[in-house]
């Protein structure tokens, strides 16, 4: 897989994987965690969680500039690896719950929060822009898009195995203190703490239902108070104590990156080389490379818009789609029992689109080769564009399902009996991201290595910076799925995404032409 491709890729590649690996551990539970830890809405979780996984690709802009202007690539990709441990820690400390103050805690988490996007933003864009620099060697310049199509890959091996640890560590401490895990809980005793026998009917019988079914010892629970309590309490120790298997990746990553430090490029190195060997330059082509350097940033600025709408519609698996897992799937059927813990919770599909990432990558990476092999390669715009489509293809599928289920407000009033009723088959999440992963292999490793092609030579770590800005200005406005999730009939709520990204298809296709020249 590594043959002729550069010595320093499988280094970047296998760092990347440890720190993706406690990254996608907190992702896999940040949503869910939240609104356990501090019983906040979906609406309330969800602007929390556009603002953090915003601002993890806006600071990458931040670390982009750092990159660029001190030249030192490695030095702030180490800086950032060591910030993110920190901020795993900061929320991993356990805390109580209940919380005796919400705004002390809840800036404590958030602030966490805030010092792993700084770390991720030092970090993750100039990894990216290393890479790209490693093929602007003119032996492996071929090689770019399955270097970072490799790259990537690797990126989904950490992401695969991560919610596992998250959901096993989690569920281990609930059994060590005699609970058993129960998706559904946490809300509604968050519900009783607040609002006691004044709840609705049907959600106090299924507390009670719930309650009894989790007491892993056997006995009756009698004081619904004392039993709110001390599961959520059990319960979000359970999710700190899963950041704190973050902390282990993150240096686990750290001594990868570091032990093969070495075999990555220096831009400083080669601008000093640059700079040695310069030559006069006329003012025709001076002016000749600024207008291409100008066209260069417009290109890479059209892609930008493009792609916001694929990471509004794509970056729901970790929100909209997680509470969808959680209120309308089947879980039961998902029960891998290890004895110390279970592997059960709407957690582990974050699994399955690393899984399909793994899985299908060495395939389209095959598909792609034939066709340039027989002269009939689709340029990287056109690859982008059709990724588009087939995310649109994702929400017309789930819509689909969606057409017979109720609303999100019409739960609190249903029976457990009628809730097991109308669940859906975990199968209809795994064909999900079996689609949205197709569509993820078509434009986000593509897109990384069309922005490492078409930007200017020295703004590489700045234009990878404006490509994760892109992704976070989509983060931004993730709380949309949330708002659409909890007050709009399902398939109106995946109708939005799906049109979202169908146009965005139509508005790549028709800028194709244009692109393919720029790139050339």
């Amino acid at each position: 897989m590594f043959k002729d491709h550069p010595k320093g890729l499988l280094g970047a590649a296998l760092s990347n994987m440890g720190e993706r690996f406690g990254f996608y551990i907190m992702m896999a539970i940040l949503t869910l965690f939240i609104s356990a830890k501090f019983g906040l809405s979906e609406t309330t979780t969800g602007l929390i969680y556009s603002v953090f996984y915003a601002s993890i690709y806006l600071l990458a802009l931040v670390g982009g500039l750092v990159a660029d202007k001190t030249k030192n690539y490695k030095g702030t990709i180490l800086a950032g690896i060591v910030l993110m441990a920190a901020g795993y820690l900061i929320i991993a400390i356990p805390t109580p719950t209940p919380v005796p103050s919400m705004r002390l805690y809840l800036t404590i988490t958030c602030a966490g929060l805030l010092v792993i996007s700084f770390g991720n933003g030092l970090f993750k864009g100039n990894l990216q822009a290393l890479v790209g620099q490693m093929y602007d060697n003119p032996r492996y310049a071929a090689k770019r898009d399955a270097g970072f199509q490799i790259f990537y890959m690797f990126i989904n091996i950490g992401a695969m195995f991560a919610p596992f640890i998250a959901i096993g560590v989690r569920n281990w401490w609930l059994k060590v203190h005699n609970f058993d895990y129960n998706a559904s809980l946490p809300e509604l005793c968050h519900q009783y703490i607040a609002k006691g026998n004044a709840m609705p009917v049907e959600s106090m019988e299924r507390l009670v239902k719930y309650a009894n079914g989790a007491s892993l010892d056997g006995s009756a629970v009698t004081d619904l108070t004392a039993f709110s309590n001390s599961y959520l309490d059990v319960f979000n120790v359970g999710f700190q104590y899963a950041f704190a298997a973050a902390i282990i990746a993150m240096l686990i990553s750290l001594v990868i990156y570091i032990v093969n430090r070495k075999t990555f490029p220096d831009p400083a190195g080669k601008a000093a080389v640059a700079e040695k060997g310069a030559v006069k330059i006329s003012k025709e082509e001076i002016k000749m490379n600024a207008r291409e350097i100008r066209q260069r940033i417009l290109a890479l600025f059209a892609v930008f818009g493009v792609v916001i709408f694929f990471w509004l519609s794509f970056h729901q698996n970790g929100y909209s789609l997680t509470y969808f897992a959680r209120d309308y799937v089947n879980l039961d059927i998902i029960n891998i029992d290890l004895g110390f813990t279970s592997i059960k919770g709407a957690e582990i599909f974050q699994s399955v689109n690393p899984f399909f990432v793994v899985l299908l990558t060495p395939l389209i990476m095959w598909i792609f080769g034939a066709l340039s092999r027989r002269k009939k390669e689709l340029s990287t715009p056109r690859k982008i564009a059709i990724g588009m489509g087939i995310a649109a293809l994702a929400y017309v599928f789930l819509m689909i399902f969606s057409f017979a289920l109720p609303a999100k407000e019409s739960l609190a009033t249903m029976s457990a009996e009628g809730l097991a009723a109308m669940r859906v088959s975990p199968w209809v999440m795994v064909v999900l991201y079996f689609i949205l992963t197709v569509a993820e292999l078509f434009i986000s490793p593509l897109g990384l290595s069309f922005v490492s092609k078409v930007a200017p030579p020295h703004l590489q770590g700045l234009m990878q910076g404006c490509w994760l800005a892109a992704t976070a200005v989509g983060n931004s406005i993730l709380f949309i799925g949330g708002i659409l999730y909890t007050n709009v009939p399902l398939w109106i709520c995946w109708l939005v995404f799906a049109g979202a990204t169908g146009l965005s298809m139509i508005v790549m296709l028709g800028m194709v032409k244009w692109l393919e020249r720029v790139a050339k």
